[in-house]
C-alpha cells in the first residue's frame, strides 16, 4: 500500500500509456477511456501533489466511468456511418435472398443450405424443391416465406 501512497502524476501517466497499449490488444473501446482517466488523474496530481491516495483511486474510477457513459452516448448519437452496416450481422446480408429447399419444411421448422453453411429456418411447411425468401432474421434462424409461381 506504501507505493500507492507515494504515487505521483507520472505514475499516473505511466498507468495511462499501459491501459491505451492495453487497447490495442484487446475487443472493444474499453481501455483508452480508462487511460484517459489516468491521464486526467495524472494532471490533478501535477496541480494538486498532496492530494490523498483514496481521492486519486475515487477520481479514477469516476472518471473512467464518467469518460467511457460519454462516449456511449456521443456513439448513440452520432452513430458509425459504413457502406456496409451488416458486415458483422452475417443472418442480415442474406435478407431478400430466394433459395431452394432440398429438405422440406415441416411444423413450420427446417434447414437450408445458404453457401458453405446450414442455417435453421421458420415458415410455413413447403415441400422440398420450393422456393422461400429470407424475409426476417431471429437470432440464428432465419424466417422465410414461400415464392409462388
Amino acid at each position: 500500500m506504501e507505493w500507492l501512497e507515494n504515487a505521483v502524476y507520472w505514475h499516473w501517466w505511466v498507468l495511462g500509456v499501459v491501459l491505451i497499449i492495453l487497447e490495442t490488444f484487446s475487443p472493444g473501446v474499453f481501455f483508452i477511456w480508462m487511460g484517459v482517466a489516468a491521464g486526467v488523474v495524472g494532471l490533478v496530481m501535477l496541480l494538486l501533489p498532496g492530494l490523498g491516495w483514496e481521492y486519486q483511486l475515487l477520481l479514477f474510477a469516476l472518471t473512467s466511468v464518467a469518460s467511457v457513459v460519454l462516449w456511449r452516448l456521443l456513439l448513440d448519437r452520432h452513430p458509425t456511418i459504413t457502406d456496409q452496416p451488416r458486415l458483422n450481422r452475417r443472418g442480415e446480408q442474406y435478407m431478400g435472398r430466394t433459395f431452394t429447399l432440398d429438405e422440406p419444411l415441416v411444423n413450420g421448422l427446417g434447414k437450408i443450405r445458404v453457401d458453405d453453411s446450414t442455417w435453421k429456418i421458420e415458415g410455413e411447411d413447403c415441400a422440398a424443391g420450393s422456393r422461400v425468401t429470407v424475409v426476417g432474421v431471429d437470432g440464428v434462424v432465419l424466417k422465410v416465406e414461400s415464392q409462388s409461381g
